[in-house]
């Protein structure tokens, strides 16, 4: 199992994840280290190089209150080779992604 952390620096969604080989998502965090209220939306990109749009966001809009943390354990993604997983936030530097990942 691995684990890879990044930093959502702008509202301009950022590779968190990304497949080399098939690979298992088994948890996300969203980790909102600011004192104030921050929304965040996820994106699940094929590899074909299709930008992060609503056509393929996951979550939309969550609302994370300062200093809390988003959690999604319940959905398990399988990606297959060059599929990955962007996010952005309302708020630059305000929080950061976690993914545990399995190769399969």
């Amino acid at each position: 199992m691995a684990i890879q952390n990044t930093r959502l620096t702008s509202s301009t969604a950022a590779n968190i994840y990304a497949s080399s080989g098939s690979s298992a998502i088994t948890t996300i965090h969203l980790c909102n280290t600011t004192g104030a209220t921050v929304t965040c939306n996820v994106y699940l990109v094929t590899g074909s190089g299709v930008i992060a749009n609503a056509n393929n966001a996951i979550y939309a809009n969550i609302s994370i209150t300062g200093q809390n943390t988003y959690i999604v354990y319940a959905e398990k993604f399988i990606l297959a080779n060059g599929d990955s997983i962007r996010a952005n936030c309302s708020a630059g530097d305000s929080v950061t992604a976690t993914i545990s990942s399995i190769g399969i």
